[in-house]
């Protein structure tokens, strides 16, 4: 007999948002090669992977209205129809904001300072991690579906979230750190171009604060 639970998941949004998910992280992924071109003043890759982003970021878009325009509106959702939407479009957060830091920088030609070249790199390597962290929770989207919201796989989840908001927390503290770097140089950079990197280390930081919002997202899905 087939099996009503499994037709109904059929029908639900979850694997293209799940789906939209993966796109956004891709976003990030492409950013992280979009810095390397820049630290390099290779702004010739640098463009090409700016659109590569922006590609993803319209892909994302596009799944994004479509899971609007047909995510169902009867009492068979498996979920609150709400709940989902604000989970939507939290990942499409994370996706605009890869797309805005590759044209701020793209588009001013930024160069990072060399001395905060390494420690930008770590510091986007810890928002990737707080996104990639964001993925795998939402990958189990569908398990905790399946499950009903209980027993070990919430358990599961819950420990993933724990994780990723430690992750965020590390994002925290090295944007403090970062920050005061930037700080020692004021003197020996031009206050526009100071402006605008202190604008950069906040939107990288936003990743991760982001991919902390898309777990807190599922948290209430789970809290109901």
């Amino acid at each position: 007999m087939e099996n009503p639970i499994g037709a109904m998941f059929g029908r639900s949004p979850i694997r293209p948002i799940q789906e939209h998910m993966a796109m956004a992280q891709n976003c990030v992924v492409l950013l992280g090669e979009f810095l390397e071109a820049s630290f390099a003043n290779d702004w010739t890759k640098a463009a090409s992977l700016q659109q590569a982003i922006r590609s993803s970021e319209n892909g994302a878009d596009d799944l994004k209205s479509n899971v609007r325009t047909n995510l169902p509106k009867n009492l068979f959702l498996p979920v609150p129809r709400s709940d989902l939407l604000e989970l939507l479009s939290t990942q499409d957060r994370l996706a605009n904001r890869a797309k805005d830091i590759a044209g701020l920088m793209l588009g001013r030609k930024m160069a990072i300072p060399k001395d905060l070249v390494a420690p930008v790199k770590e510091y986007y390597k810890e928002s990737l991690r707080a996104s990639e962290q964001a993925l795998k929770v939402i990958q189990e989207l569908d398990e905790l579906l399946e499950t009903g919201f209980r027993g070990k796989e919430v358990e599961l989840v819950e420990a993933l979230i724990l994780e990723l908001d430690e992750l965020e927390h590390r994002s925290d503290v090295s944007q403090i750190k970062l920050r005061a770097k930037l700080f020692e140089l004021e003197a020996s950079l031009p206050p526009v171009h100071i402006m605008f990197l202190y604008r950069i280390i906040d939107l990288i930081g936003d990743l991760a604060d982001i991919s902390q919002k898309i777990g807190s997202r599922l948290l209430v899905l789970i809290a109901r």
